[in-house]
């Protein structure tokens, strides 16, 4: 997307009310849920059902490009930049700190400013990411999957994998053996 055109004007409101929205989330208590599930509603254009659970802050670009699923919980001070379309399937969890980041601009210095590349992000059904981890745009993270803490993401992640580092790869195959309750959990309770 060319940062001169009428579309990106248009993008440009939407990250302003997406920013408005997300601050009246950030000034509510977590005891607040039904009214952050009301106004995270508002900001994605999508009722979120009650299984859903935010702890504030949370910054967005826009909001209206994300997509919650079921029993969905998304931890403290994360950041979801939505421009490419960010999926969220059921069962999902998102640790503190995490960045879900779906635009990048050009590496040649000369169009850096003027020219924006947006790219889906999709987190499918039981996926868990760590603290502080960052998934970049046009990558998915295969059912049941595990992102480590502070992993970088730039590749699909295997379902029923285990994926940590800087750039993240698999550190092993998750199976019917793996207890959940082995796994160090620092991304918070589980929703309700």
């Amino acid at each position: 997307m060319a940062t001169s055109s009428p579309q990106w004007a248009t993008e440009s409101e939407e990250v302003l009310r997406g920013m408005r929205l997300v601050a009246e989330i950030n000034r509510l208590s977590v005891d607040d849920a039904s009214r952050i599930r009301e106004i995270f509603s508002e900001l994605t254009g999508r009722q979120v059902d009650d299984s859903f659970r935010l702890f504030p802050p949370l910054h967005v670009a826009g909001g209206r490009r994300i997509r919650v699923g079921h029993k969905v919980f998304i931890n403290q001070c994360c950041t979801i930049y939505d421009t490419g379309g960010v999926d969220i399937g059921d069962l999902v969890m998102i640790g503190p700190n995490v960045n879900l980041i779906t635009v990048g601009h050009a590496m040649q210095p000369a169009q850096r400013r003027s020219f924006i590349e947006a790219r889906p992000i999709v987190l499918q059904r039981n996926v868990w990411i760590a603290a502080a981890a960052t998934i970049l745009g046009g990558v998915t993270v295969g059912e049941n999957s595990v992102v480590g803490a502070g992993a970088v993401v730039t590749r699909d992640v295997p379902p029923d994998s285990f994926v940590a580092g800087v750039p993240a790869r698999v550190v092993r195959r998750l199976g019917p053996d793996d207890d959940p309750r082995g796994i160090r959990d620092e991304s918070g309770p589980p929703p309700r």
